[in-house]
């Protein structure tokens, strides 16, 4: 178990692990686990940094270590799908075009669209950060692992070999971990956040399916960042606090 956990944290973090590590399928039953401990630690920054500046520049300190402790992962992923996925191109173009390191445009605007609204998301978040925070990268790190585990793998690379390795009781404790999860945001705050990681899986399992045949690892690290901005908007609301 430990040899998961900390594959888990070498998968998801820029944090260097020694020794010997699990697959990264394997890995996949801790990935809430730690979307939880980066959420908390951001939100912490966020309380901390709070009590000397504003909220704003506050919430965008937290943005940043999450930045900088993924190491973009998942940022990268959506720049990639942003740039790939435009009515008309065939999917071997979209394909080509996932393998270019570069970024265009449409990534670009994503990346710049989606960080912007964490950052003001932070600022105008209605909940505690820590457990704010927690709630929503613990069920977007979920959302990546039902993604792989429920979808059709396409192309080669990490992403085939990850959900290959997702077996159905990992798959079964993941949902069950998200589920939790979700409640650290309180219980106003869960079933939407709930509802709007499940409708955006389902939503993009059918697109992504129907445009490249699967899901590859840039794939499933869109459905975290997506899924991860939602949580945070959700947690804006008044009316469910």
């Amino acid at each position: 178990m430990m040899k998961r956990a900390l594959a888990a944290v070498q998968f998801l973090t820029v944090i260097p692990v020694s020794g010997g590590v699990a697959a990264t399928g394997e890995a996949a039953i801790f990935f809430p686990l730690v979307g939880v401990s980066l959420g908390a630690i951001s939100g912490g920054i966020l309380l901390l940094a709070h009590a000397y500046l504003t909220r704003g520049i506050a919430s965008l300190l937290s943005i940043a270590f999450l930045l900088i402790a993924t190491g973009c992962l998942h940022e990268d992923g959506l720049a990639d799908v942003a740039d790939a996925i435009r009515a008309g191109r065939s999917r071997e173009k979209m394909f080509a075009i996932l393998k270019d390191s570069r970024i265009g445009t449409y990534g670009a605007l994503a990346l710049v669209v989606t960080i912007t609204i964490r950052w003001q998301a932070g600022a105008a978040m209605q909940v505690n950060p820590v457990y704010g925070f927690a709630a929503a990268l613990g069920v977007s790190r979920s959302a990546l692992v039902i993604m792989a585990g429920t979808t059709p793998p396409a192309g080669e690379g990490l992403g085939r070999h990850f959900a290959s390795a997702i077996s159905r009781p990992v798959l079964a404790v993941v949902i069950g971990q998200a589920c939790l999860v979700a409640f650290l945001a309180g219980w106003g705050y869960a079933p939407g956040i709930i509802l709007s990681a499940s409708a955006i899986i389902v939503t993009a399992r059918t697109w992504f399916i129907k445009r490249l045949g699967g899901v590859n690892g840039d794939c499933l690290g869109t459905v975290c960042q997506v899924v991860e901005t939602a949580n945070l908007v959700i947690l804006t609301c008044r009316h469910f606090s």
